[in-house]
Order: structure tokens, then C-alpha cells, then sequence
């Protein structure tokens, strides 16, 4: 049993139980990808799956686990809505490295400078955000150019214990993904023209900084080479800009 897979495995079993959920089309070729990497005892067999679903307020649910031995685990767990809601995006990245675990978690809005829209969306998961505080401290720097991308409820841990992320990180990722639902449940389609094209303009602006800046890049590349690398960004993980492409043909 890796570190992350229960929290895939509770995640799926959440999502099959509260939504109306259908598998999303992975790309042939990217449902697991496994490369030998180190020497000799060193030798180790990272071994890459994929996950998508979608559902009908959401357009791609997916995640990327990678397991590695005890060098390396990684889950990238991310929820994009459909066009036609101003839903925020569902975001987990756990990271577990022999330096320690990354743990950013969060619901990731369309508009960060919206008052209206923090009030519907960000305000009614502080108070979760702020019953983890005490057990998962701020992590520190965090790159300027991505704070648009991110809520005031915003999970950022650097924890050095596994035990804290098997006990205080995954209960945040049940309390998260468990409001996130709700939302979900709540929420209704957007009508309006401009609203619309606003949605769209920034889900696009959203997966255009994700795809470009990747922290996992280097490490795809590294195991499995460039060319299949950009090729599950920007045909799997962060897919959107291509599928509209083929829906205006």
C-alpha cells in the first residue's frame, strides 16, 4: 500500500457515491507508463497511473498517481467544472519526497478578486482551512505569479512526518473534497453571455499557467522523455484548450 492510495481510493469511493459519475477518455498509451530509474540497489520502478471521470456539472475529474518506493510518491488529484458553471477547480497535490512531503490543497477560483465570488465560494471552507492550521503550518514561498491562482483557504504544508500527512492531511482532503461536492450539488448553470465567456477565459488562464508551469515536468521527463511528457500535459492533465479546439471545428 503506497502513501497515497487510500486517498485516491476514498476519493473515487466519494465520488461514486455523490455524483452521477461516468469514465473520462485517457488518452491511449498514458493509463500507466512505469520506467526503471537509479543503479544498481539503488534500482527503482516508478510507475505512473492515470484516473479520469466526468460528471454532469464536471467536465474532467483526474489524477496522476506516481509510486516510486520510498523516494518518491506523488498524487495529482484535480476536478475542472464544466464551462456553464463558475464552480472554483478542486486541486490536491501531494508530494512525498526523501526531504520530507508538499502538501498543497484547495479550491482554486476562477475569479480571486471577486468579493461576491469569495463570499459563495471561499468563505464557507475557512473555517476548515482554519481547524487545520494549527497541524499543518504555512509551508512558506510560494512563487508571486501563482497567487492569482489560489483561495485565502489555501492548504500550503511542508510536513516532515509521514504519520501527519496519513492522519491531519488526509482528513483536510476528505474535509475538502467533501465541501467541494457540495458546492457541486448547489450549484446551477450559468446562462448569462458574458458571464459564460468569462468562465471560459479563465478556466483557460487557469490550465495555462498549470500546464506551463508543471512541477512534475522535470520529473516526467527525467523517467518517460519529453515527447510523452508534454504530450499527457497538454493531451490528459490540462486538456481543455485542445478540446475546444475540436468543438469549434
Amino acid at each position: 500500500m503506497t502513501l497515497y492510495q487510500p486517498f485516491l481510493d476514498y476519493a473515487i469511493a466519494l465520488l461514486q457515491e455523490r455524483l452521477d459519475l461516468a469514465p473520462y477518455p485517457i488518452p491511449m498509451g498514458f493509463e500507466s507508463k512505469s520506467a526503471i530509474v537509479g543503479k544498481g540497489k539503488h534500482q527503482n520502478e516508478v510507475l505512473t497511473t492515470s484516473y479520469g471521470y466526468q460528471a454532469p456539472k464536471l467536465r474532467q475529474i483526474r489524477a496522476a498517481h506516481v509510486q516510486g518506493g520510498s523516494a518518491l510518491q506523488v498524487l495529482n488529484f484535480v476536478i475542472f467544472p464544466q464551462l456553464n458553471y463558475d464552480l472554483p477547480f478542486f486541486g490536491a497535490d501531494l508530494v512525498t519526497l526523501p526531504g520530507g512531503h508538499l502538501i498543497a490543497l484547495d479550491m482554486q477560483p476562477l475569479f480571486r478578486d471577486d468579493a461576491q465570488y469569495q463570499e459563495k465560494y471561499t468563505q464557507p471552507i475557512l473555517p476548515i482551512f482554519e481547524s487545520y492550521k494549527p497541524h499543518l503550518p504555512w509551508g512558506g514561498d510560494f512563487p508571486a505569479e501563482a497567487q492569482p491562482f489560489f483561495s485565502p483557504a489555501f492548504l500550503w504544508a511542508r510536513p516532515q512526518q509521514t504519520d501527519v500527512v496519513e492522519t491531519h492531511v488526509f482528513a483536510a482532503f476528505k474535509d475538502y473534497l467533501q465541501a467541494y461536492l457540495t458546492f457541486v450539488e448547489q450549484a446551477e448553470p450559468i446562462t448569462d453571455t458574458q458571464t459564460l465567456k468569462k468562465i471560459e477565459q479563465a478556466q483557460l488562464r487557469y490550465l495555462h499557467y498549470r500546464a506551463e508551469k508543471d512541477p512534475a515536468r522535470g520529473m516526467f521527463t527525467r523517467f518517460y522523455g519529453s515527447e510523452w511528457t508534454e504530450e499527457y500535459i497538454h493531451g490528459f492533465l490540462f486538456d481543455l484548450e485542445r478540446k475546444l479546439v475540436v468543438a469549434k471545428e
